[in-house]
């Protein structure tokens, strides 16, 4: 299978899952989307987004060697909002290496405290940081503050996700 063209081809859950399965467990087919995630051009990346956390939820190993250039990628403020919703959003379902927890809890915390950021971005941001925070009780009491002071005037969606948080 062509990654690449399957994936300008459209997008569609169907193309996604079929790439999910080609992909598989293979550690060079799944670094091949993600050499597409990070080509650079908007909509190949975007598109590439979506197989690769399918991916990175079946198999959370094949995501570990790409962290740091995810991260990276945090610090990027010319990036589409849909990078870093799918980052978060991958966030949420692995592992985090304890080499990382700092950087990836600061970039959570970063992008959940910033109103213009997307609810989804938020939100997804605010479950990483709630998963590093349960662990550490300053860290939960400043997670507290901040989603706090953003509870007043946010979504539904955020006030679903923040009520977990301010009960534990």
């Amino acid at each position: 299978m062509d990654i690449r063209q399957v994936l300008m081809s459209g997008h569609s859950k169907q193309r996604t899952m079929a790439i999910v399965e080609f992909v598989g467990e293979d550690p060079e087919r799944f670094a091949e989307l993600m050499k597409l995630f990070f080509a650079g051009d908007y909509r190949l990346t975007q598109r590439a987004a979506w197989p690769m956390n399918y991916c990175a939820e079946r198999h959370p190993k094949l995501i570990l060697p790409y962290l740091p250039k995810l991260l990276a990628c945090l610090d990027r403020e010319d990036q589409h909002d849909a990078i870093n919703r799918n980052i978060m959003r991958l966030l949420q379902y692995i592992e985090i290496p304890k080499r990382l927890v700092g950087k990836v809890y600061a970039h959570a915390v970063d992008l959940l405290d910033n109103a213009d950021e997307p609810i989804a971005v938020r939100a997804f941001a605010m479950t990483v940081a709630a998963r590093i925070a349960k662990s550490e009780p300053d860290l939960l009491n400043e997670l507290r503050l901040i989603v706090s002071k953003h509870l007043p005037h946010s979504t539904a969606a955020f006030k679903v996700r923040a009520r977990e948080i301010l009960k534990t």
